[in-house]
């Protein structure tokens, strides 16, 4: 969302669910998802739709434990109003988007 439109476009759409795909798991997508309930968005990442490169000759995590502790934590966060939740890519209905 940073340096885009996109929060007027979704604000402007009515918009107040996200799901979040996509690369660089621990950068990225988190980024994201914590960026989304902050601004007021319920966000729910798709479990088996994010990935991250190795970067454990840096210190980090492997890519597998990196993406399985994203979805587990992420699963229980929660603001006032607001959720986040895991769901995997054969759960993905965006029609509930518009409910």
């Amino acid at each position: 969302m940073e340096g885009t439109d996109l929060e007027q476009v979704l604000s402007r759409l009515g918009v107040g669910r996200l799901i979040v795909a996509g690369a660089q798991t621990d950068m990225c997508v988190r980024s994201t998802l914590h960026g989304a309930l902050v601004r007021g968005y319920d966000a729910t990442l798709v479990s088996d739709a994010h990935t991250t490169e190795d970067m454990t000759r840096w210190g980090a995590p492997p890519p597998d434990a990196v993406i399985r502790h994203t979805n587990l934590y992420w699963s229980n966060q929660r603001a006032p109003g607001r959720s986040g939740r895991v769901i995997e890519s054969s759960d993905v209905d965006f029609a509930l988007c518009n409910s």
